[in-house]
């Protein structure tokens, strides 16, 4: 005999023809249970023990999640992103501002997949995190993996935010908050989009980070790069960085977000950079490579190896604005390269200057 549960609450499963089945407490089930909290394990336990007594009315079951709750929709797009990865996604984060006009930002950023080397596949395990409805709108028009990241004020992430300006701030440490959650949920991912889905990705960089060490816990961009992978003296970006979930990981993003409410003016980039020099990565027992700029490239330091990059960055640049100009510029440039790859021509090719960005540290910090 099959029994359908059309609807299934944490207070009490409601199947029919059976009844009910409330908790020991149907308090304990009420509030949204924080992931791996005791609580959150009482309810499994109280699922588990419910599903127990199905069988022993002799009903057989499908088991299924209530799609309304937004923690296990959560849970199903990490699970499509990463299907066949070992739990490991490609996550990005985009508000209202980078999916508005002409030339949309999260449009520029999806067009290095389609043009780069090995990329296509990737976009499968790709998961956008949409801090806006119409961001969120958008993503779902895309047929991609989407989850809306709910803000204390949905306001705060509605529109573009200056660079260093306290909403890009404040915007900046909700980020790092959901990443941890990632973490904590089992999942390893490659931030890929600090904040203005502003890198573009040229080749497949897996094959890069996976070739070096396995085994390393974190892999991390470089505004310069200093020669040495395992210096601790290369400036890190964050717009850019491969995170494998452990113990250790999950350790150092809790000590990092605990620094949120005693840093000031400081962007979670600068707050990190100032821990690692503190030598907190020996602390948790971190293991960290920094990433050659030749591969992963930034208009902070530009790799002129057309052959090697791997992701281009527009770090060093203040405005979306002036990030779609000179980004569409490595797409173009990008696109003749490939174009010359079977000539000898690709020698003398340059990455066209970005003029927008220098332009945009005119504007005025509010």
């Amino acid at each position: 005999m099959w029994q359908y549960c059309s609807t299934v609450f944490y207070g009490e499963y409601k199947c029919s023809g059976l009844g009910s089945s409330a908790a020991d407490d149907p308090a304990d089930f009420e509030a949204e249970k924080l992931y791996m909290s005791q609580d959150f394990i009482n309810m499994m336990w109280r699922r588990t023990l419910f599903l127990k007594e199905m069988l022993e009315r002799g009903y057989s079951f499908i088991f299924t999640i209530n799609t309304n709750n937004k923690e296990d929709e959560l849970e199903s797009a990490l699970y499509k992103a990463s299907m066949g990865t070992y739990k490991t996604v490609i996550i990005a984060i985009v508000n209202k501002a980078y999916v508005e006009g002409e030339k949309p930002m999260l449009d520029l950023f999806l067009d290095g997949f389609w043009h780069g080397e090995n990329t296509r596949g990737l976009i499968s395990q790709l998961l956008l995190v949409a801090v806006h409805q119409t961001s969120f709108e958008r993503c779902k028009f895309l047929h991609l993996h989407c989850h809306k990241l709910e803000a204390d004020d949905p306001a705060d992430f509605e529109a573009e935010k200056l660079y260093m300006s306290q909403d890009f701030i404040n915007m900046m440490w909700r980020r790092t908050l959901f990443l941890k959650e990632m973490l904590e949920r089992g999942y390893s991912f490659i931030f890929t989009v600090r904040h203005r889905c502003d890198v573009v990705w040229l080749r497949n960089p897996f094959p890069r980070l996976t070739s070096f060490n396995e085994s390393i816990d974190l892999q991390i961009s470089t505004d310069s790069f200093n020669g040495d992978q395992l210096s601790e003296a290369n400036p890190i970006n964050t717009g850019f960085y491969m995170v494998r979930s452990n113990n250790r990981t999950i350790s150092l993003f809790e000590k990092w977000y605990a620094k949120k409410n005693y840093s000031t003016k400081l962007k979670e980039q600068d707050v990190l950079n100032g821990m690692m020099k503190e030598g907190v990565q020996r602390e948790v027992g971190l293991s960290v490579r920094f990433l050659d700029t030749r591969y992963f490239s930034g208009f902070c330091e530009v790799s002129r190896e057309f052959k090697a990059v791997t992701t281009v960055h527009a770090n060093c640049c203040r405005t979306i604005g002036a990030k779609v100009v000179d980004l569409t510029a490595v797409v173009h440039d990008w696109k003749r390269f490939k174009s010359l790859s079977n000539s000898n021509s690709t020698s003398t090719l340059k990455w066209t200057n970005h003029v927008a960005c220098n332009r945009s540290w005119k504007r005025k910090v509010t």
